[in-house]
């Protein structure tokens, strides 16, 4: 890790970020260093570094650990693909939450009852109510007070800053309370007495609660950050983990892909992943490229032509020489697509982090103010502390750090009915302001499978007669046009003589008469012309984009068949919907232009950009963007993973890849397309729900500040109150559960 960083942007995975705080600490303390500029994501936990001259990556390294926090470098083009260290971090909060929950119930009710009624307190009962907190607010919290500790060391503050010193103040409260203090076992004058006088009160409950709910709120955002990762590993489970290479003696040898190397001749079987790019040296056959290109018909491959690793050879054997190995193939630069615009993406910040820079020690600043004054107004250090508590506890973002999780889980629950699955907030600020939706065409608007949708038969045979003869050759083919064509058929007679010919067609004997089915160019060589009509029909269906297969029988052409992709149910009405939300819609395709005209007219799509490479599509969204649009991409192929990760809101099909389903905000779990309006208008109500959420915690905490620190409210009242509050969020999260799909 000595190594120069060069001029080219360097990658930093960032470890121990809790909050957006921790990223703007991070990203200062990198940009104090000369000629470094550094951009630090705490939705991603990276740090993107551009520098102006050479810098050792240690430097960097210690720099981010001298604001105490973690560093290591990300490996380019190569994304880490061990999930343990997020898998750990997950299987931690839930040990540590469900122990809070175990000894946190029953104490809560305890501790809370013998406040209320002192009379009711046994001899011992400090003890018992002690030992059901000690693990809770010392084990469980253990994150909290580290995190604190650490911002403090390192001359900072956190949100974890204010739940440990809340935790802290309301146990040691209620130790002395318990153990040190009279009144302890005194009577009170009822409920008045505890809201007006703050001595003979224990709160541990309020103490156990904020361990409960903020451990709560970490857990989802930690199961949220473990999901976002898995585009990159997706990516890399994509290629191939071994090859099978040629040696100059004709013999093979399976080895680890890592081994392959450029020039190297390798093997590709029927089935089998093309292990890396290059050009076919030997061998033909159909070529799956749907998952790199967005060509919904695989593509026929034979000696001189390139291919792409990560596609799937699926008939014949090739023999394929490799151009590009490793970090520079085709699947390497997709992947560092995803890292760049998942890193580049703004950050998934809630409201109580943006401001907790300020929060945070003017809450500090207040609660010790509070206790200054009141001891040198009363002289009583009890009530000092008492009045300097509440006003902490007060301010403990239960409510906050409730906010957005439970507006988010609810909607989750709600969405999974409907179709829908969100998976960040970022989603949620997006859907709110967004203008254009841009549509993938192969699997997202249409259905991605390969289907006859015309015949036409000249007049001396019927469209049945035609494709009943097509449908006897073809079905001792295995080429995906050729199942397509035998699936529209019925029974069909016996095939003798049959032949496969390359990248042509196949021909047989079919009730004695011979038989070609294939290309039009495969007539032709055969000396065979179209009719006139059937010469206008190909015209027509190639003109809209379909792939037309000819019919020929005893040397004459007698019917044209159009195989093509199909277009999904209701996608015409899903874009009336999203017309009707006010958005433009745009298709972006690797097809070819005169398919997608036809079914975006279909559909009714405003703008097509088509013949776009999977580099580009990217880049097709930062000009929308640069624009001045705000962008929605839906798709769901490998090929799609760039864009969506770069647009301002990704949405995915289910039915598409991992890699995309990992780089999406938001996951369509119906393959109908009208899901997609439906998506953006529960993320546009689900966002409305969180803000009206921050904003009662908010007013909440400025409304009762001041009546804390007028020594007003006994702090057991305010850890009622702040539970209270949070009761408020939870309840208004729920409404969620009515939202109607409906517009």
């Amino acid at each position: 890790m000595t190594s120069a960083v060069e001029h080219e942007p360097v990658e930093l995975a960032i470890g121990g970020m809790t909050c957006a705080a921790c990223a703007a600490r991070v990203e200062r303390k990198l940009n104090k260093l000369d000629g470094v500029r550094a951009q630090v994501n705490f939705a991603t936990e990276r740090a993107r570094i551009e520098t102006d001259a050479p810098v050792r990556l240690d430097v960097l390294v210690e720099q981010v650990e001298a604001a105490g926090y973690t560093a290591k470098p990300v490996r380019r083009g190569r994304p880490d693909t061990d999930d343990d260290e997020a898998s750990r971090h997950v299987r931690e909060l839930w040990r540590r939450l469900a122990v809070a929950l175990l000894l946190g119930a029953p104490m809560a009710d305890l501790s809370f009852t013998l406040a209320l009624v002192p009379s009711l307190r046994f001899t011992g009962w400090q003890w018992v109510v002690l030992a059901l907190t000690a693990p809770v607010v010392i084990w469980c919290a253990w994150p909290f007070h580290h995190k604190a500790y650490t911002a403090a060391r390192h001359g900072g503050s956190s949100m974890d800053t204010l739940v440990s010193l809340g935790i802290i103040a309301a146990t040691c409260w209620s130790v002395y309370t318990m153990f040190g203090h009279g009144g302890a076992d005194q009577p009170t004058d009822g409920v008045w007495g505890l809201v007006l006088r703050p001595g003979g009160s224990i709160y541990l409950d309020v103490a156990v609660g904020v361990t409960i709910f903020v451990l709560a709120g970490r857990l989802f955002e930690a199961r949220a950050k473990r999901a976002a990762g898995g585009a990159l590993r997706a990516l890399a489970a994509l290629g191939a983990k071994d090859v099978a290479v040629v040696r100059d003696d004709g013999t093979e040898e399976r080895v680890p892909i890592e081994r392959l190397r450029t020039g190297d001749l390798f093997m590709a079987r029927p089935g089998e992943t093309i292990a890396t790019d290059g050009q076919v040296e030997a061998g033909a056959c159909a070529i799956d490229t749907s998952s790199m290109t967005g060509e919904s018909i695989p593509a026929e491959a034979g000696p001189g032509d390139q291919v792409l690793g990560g596609t799937v050879a699926l008939g014949g054997r090739l023999i394929i020489r490799a151009s590009r190995v490793g970090a520079d193939t085709h699947l390497a630069q997709l992947v560092r697509l995803v890292e760049r615009a998942q890193t580049d993406k703004a950050a998934v910040q809630r409201l109580a982090d943006r401001v907790s820079g300020v929060f945070v020690p003017v809450v500090i600043a207040l609660a010790l103010a509070t206790f200054g004054a009141w001891l040198f107004a009363s002289g009583s250090p009890e009530r000092a502390f008492s009045a300097g508590l509440a006003v902490l506890i007060i301010a403990c973002p239960c409510a906050l750090g409730l906010a957005t999780p439970t507006a988010l889980l609810v909607a989750s629950g709600r969405g999974a009915q409907l179709g829908v699955f969100l998976k960040s907030q970022q989603a949620l600020e997006s859907a709110r302001v967004i203008d254009t939706v841009v549509l993938d065409k192969t699997g997202t608007l249409t259905t991605g499978e390969v289907a006859v949708t015309g015949v036409r038969a000249s007049a001396d045979t019927t469209p049945e007669a035609a494709l009943r003869l097509a449908g006897a050759v073809e079905r001792a083919s295995e080429h995906v046009i050729a199942k397509a064509i035998v699936a529209a058929c019925g029974a069909v007679p016996a095939v003798g003589d049959f032949r496969a010919l390359p990248g042509l067609g196949a021909q047989g004997t079919v009730d004695g008469q011979h038989v070609l089915v294939g290309s039009v160019r495969l007539l032709a060589d055969n000396g065979i012309t179209l009719p006139a009509d059937l010469d206008e029909a190909r015209a027509e269906w190639e003109g809209a984009g379909r792939t037309t297969v000819a019919v020929a029988r005893e040397g004459a052409a007698i019917a044209l068949i159009a195989v093509g992709d199909t277009v999904r149910p209701r996608a015409a009405e899903a874009m009336r919907d999203l017309a009707e939300l006010g958005l433009r819609t745009v298709m972006l395709t690797g097809d070819n232009a005169a398919t997608a005209r036809a079914v975006a007219a279909e559909v009714g799509i405003d703008e097509v950009l088509a013949e776009v490479l999977p580099a580009d599509k990217a880049a097709a969204i930062e000009e929308l963007r640069a624009a001045g649009r705000t962008v929605a991409m839906v798709g769901d192929g490998v090929n799609d993973a760039p864009a969506l990760a770069r647009s301002d809101l990704g949405l995915a099909l289910v039915t598409g890849t991992d890699v995309a389903l990992g780089a999406a905000d938001v996951i369509l779990v119906r393959t109908e397309l009208d899901v997609v309006p439906r998506a953006i208008r529960l993320a546009r109500a689900t966002l409305r729900t969180i803000r009206g959420n921050l904003w009662w915690a908010f007013g909440y905490n400025v409304a009762a500040l001041p009546i804390a620190a007028a020594g007003l409210l006994n702090p057991l009242i305010a850890g009622a109150a702040m539970a209270l509050s949070s009761l408020f969020v939870v309840s208004n999260s729920l409404r969620l559960r009515r939202f109607s799909a409906s517009r």
